[in-house]
């Protein structure tokens, strides 16, 4: 990872591209961090190439919205084969699958919507399964879309204001990433107990 981000200030003048293509490689499950490229985006924009702040935003909105299309399609016209691949069932667990289906069940879109906030590769699996299921593909683009752009937003906007201290940034967000990710499987927990022991009660 640290040779994409060496390669991307070197490169800053094509950086744009350079992001853009490599979201659209996570779209294949390829380990990327997207919100590490949002981060880069919104530092270059703001210290290196202000007039490509535009252009370098909508780069990494276009290349992680067209990502997620990629991984919803591959869960749809693929689906459960994709687990015959040993470098795939090494990165996404069928159990993480199975729990996301629980949440798509149980809170339909809504799982959508928040889960696009959620990193460590719950996306990925969040768009699967969305694949996987068959949901409607209008009604994927239009929710996954506004979560795309409110999440890219919000990062690449306090990134760039605070850019000067770009560091600081990717220690906050490690830490707050993984208590985001606790949170999420901590609740994951609860509710698998939860069914569980509503099982149990229901056989007595």
């Amino acid at each position: 990872m640290n040779a994409i981000i060496n390669f991307i200030f070197e490169n800053a003048h094509i950086a744009h591209y350079i992001i853009f293509g490599s979201l659209i490689l996570a779209g294949l499950n390829i380990p990327i961090s997207e919100d590490l490229m949002i981060i880069l985006s919104a530092v270059i924009a703001s210290t290196i190439i202000p007039k490509n702040t535009y252009i370098l935003f909508f780069s990494v909105f276009l290349g992680a919205y067209i990502s997620d299309w990629m991984v919803y399609w591959i869960g749809r016209l693929i689906g459960i084969r994709l687990w015959n691949y040993k470098w795939f069932k090494k990165t996404v667990p069928k159990k993480t699958l199975s729990k996301i289906k629980l949440f798509y069940k149980k809170y339909g879109v809504y799982t959508l919507l928040i889960g696009r906030f959620i990193p460590f590769g719950v996306r990925n699996c969040l768009f699967l399964t969305a694949g996987m299921s068959k949901m409607n593909f209008i009604k994927f683009i239009i929710c996954d879309g506004i979560a795309c752009l409110l999440s890219n937003f919000v990062l690449f906007y306090i990134a760039f204001s605070a850019s000067k201290n770009y560091d600081t940034i990717f220690s906050t967000l490690k830490k707050a990433n993984l208590i985001i990710f606790v949170c999420f499987i901590v609740t994951l927990i609860i509710i698998f107990c939860y069914y569980k022991n509503k099982k149990k009660k229901s056989k007595c």
